[in-house]
Formats: C-alpha cells, sequence, structure tokens
C-alpha cells in the first residue's frame, strides 16, 4: 500500500484501486499532486496483485470477493489504521482504473454510504472491446498451460516494436517484469473473464444516489472514448477527458489527472 498524507488535516481522502496486470504503483505520480492539495491518497494492490497475496484459487478472485475487499479497505481508512490521524468525518473518495473500475462500482452499489464519490478512470460500461476480448482470451488460454515467464517472454514477442522516444526504459521494464511475476495467475484468468464477461450495469448504477465522473484519455484500447462518453450521459455523471492521454491518464498525464480529480471534488464540497 502507498499511503500519502499531507502534512496538516486531511480535507479528503481517496481509496486508489487499479486495473488488470497492475499495481498500486501506477498512481505513484498523482499522489504528490493530490497530497498538496490537502488530500490523503492511498493506493492499494488488489487481492492477488503485485506485493498483496492471494491464494491458487479462481473463486477467490470473483468480483464480489474484490468488491469486498475494497470495502474492508475503505473501512480501514475510516478507522484510520495504520497509525496517525484517523479519518472520520473526512469524505473517502474511491477511483477505479480500467478493471478496478468494475470493482468499484460493484462496491459502491453494494454500500454507497461508505465513499462520498465515485470516479471511474478509463472504465467503460460492460465488456472490453472484441480485439480486446480476443487478446485476454489468448492471454487467458496461456496461463493454462505455461508458467508466468514464458507467457511473459510470449508477450514481449507479440508487442509491436516501440519508437525510440517512446521506448521503455530498462529500469520500468525490469519493474514491470518482475510484478507480473509476482501476481497470482489464478488473479488473471478469473478477473480476464470478468473483464470479457462484464454486463453493462450502467442503470443499476445510475440509480445510486452518489456523485460520479467519467474520466479516460482521447484514445482508449480497452473502451472506446464515445462508449464512455455515453455512459457518463447515462450516469449523469461528470465527464473528464485529458488531452495527451490514453488509457491510463493517471500515468501519463498525471498533473493534469489530479487537477481534474481534484476539482470534482472541490465541486462537490462546494454544493
Amino acid at each position: 500500500m502507498h499511503d500519502a498524507r499531507p502534512e496538516g488535516a486531511a480535507r479528503g481522502a481517496v481509496l486508489l484501486v487499479p486495473g488488470f496486470t497492475g499495481s498500486k504503483e501506477d498512481f505513484i505520480a498523482l499522489l504528490e499532486p493530490l497530497v498538496r492539495a490537502g488530500f490523503r491518497a492511498v493506493a492499494v494492490d488488489g487481492r492477488g496483485q503485485h506485493e498483496t497475496e492471494g491464494p491458487r484459487d479462481e473463486a477467490a478472485y470473483a468480483q464480489e470477493e474484490l468488491a469486498q475487499d475494497v470495502l474492508a479497505q475503505a473501512a480501514a481508512l475510516e478507522a484510520g489504521a495504520g497509525g496517525g490521524a484517523g479519518e472520520r468525518g473526512v469524505p473517502l473518495h474511491v477511483l477505479g482504473h480500467s478493471l478496478g473500475g468494475l470493482i468499484v462500482r460493484a462496491a459502491v452499489m453494494r454500500a454507497p454510504e461508505t465513499f462520498a464519490s465515485l470516479t471511474l478512470m478509463s472504465s467503460g460500461p460492460a465488456a472490453i472491446s472484441e480485439p480486446q476480448q480476443a487478446r485476454t482470451k489468448l492471454l487467458i488460454d496461456a496461463l493454462t498451460v505455461s508458467d508466468m515467464e514464458s507467457v511473459w517472454q510470449a508477450m514481449r514477442e507479440l508487442d509491436p516494436p516501440e519508437a525510440p522516444e517512446e521506448s521503455t526504459s530498462p529500469a520500468v521494464e525490469d519493474f514491470l517484469h518482475k510484478r507480473w511475476l509476482a501476481t497470482v495467475p489464478e488473479q488473471l484468468m478469473a478477473t480476464g473473464r470478468q473483464l470479457n464477461r462484464e454486463p453493462d450495469r450502467v442503470a443499476e448504477l445510475a440509480a445510486v444516489p452518489l456523485p460520479k465522473h467519467v474520466l479516460s484519455g482521447v484514445l482508449d484500447y480497452a473502451w472506446p472514448v464515445p462508449l464512455m462518453d455515453e455512459m457518463a450521459e447515462r450516469l449523469a455523471a461528470h465527464r473528464t477527458v485529458i488531452k495527451g492521454a490514453g488509457h491510463s491518464p493517471n500515468a501519463e498525464r498525471p498533473q493534469s489527472t489530479a487537477e481534474a480529480l481534484i476539482a470534482f471534488w472541490d465541486g462537490l464540497a462546494q454544493q
């Protein structure tokens, strides 16, 4: 867990939930600007992701199980777990990136009173796009017959070559490799199936009386941006599109993303 706290009293807190193949480190660049604005920012690994252990059983990664984890994490923040001042009375916002968006919306629908707002970042109304469904199915099939290292090497061979200005540094590549090897394969298989089969739950979420925010980049390979535009309308949600960003605005344009989040939360405080 990354738990970044402002020096003085926090005026709000946010729980940051990562996406498929992701981890808490995906939010590192957001932490400083959020803390500067007075928010406590807590980024977590999901069950079976990176440094959070999980069982070798796909049933442990059912969406309802992962949503319960989010609610447990929220309860720990509410109680001020981990030392320091408690967060009772401080608004707790929740943000889910990609797969994390599907998980947090399930948590919100189960216990909406837990949160002050919901932000869906690069997360759509239902299953991912058909091309991504095909890629995810290939990954699931590979994980059923091969070890994690073999699948990693196969994925690297299938990736298109990067332009020099877009190439990943050796340090980042090493981290991504280590994170991949630390992730429980059953977690990837179970959540990959969720991405491919997720039903449209927008009408159900729209009925939840909680402020909502749909944030994305200008392009997205998992869910087409027009689909997220339509979802925001159906949710009567605040909508933000981050210029120059793709599927991961939190990593690609962290300052602009943090400013958009802060503006949304400040707007709620003024209502």
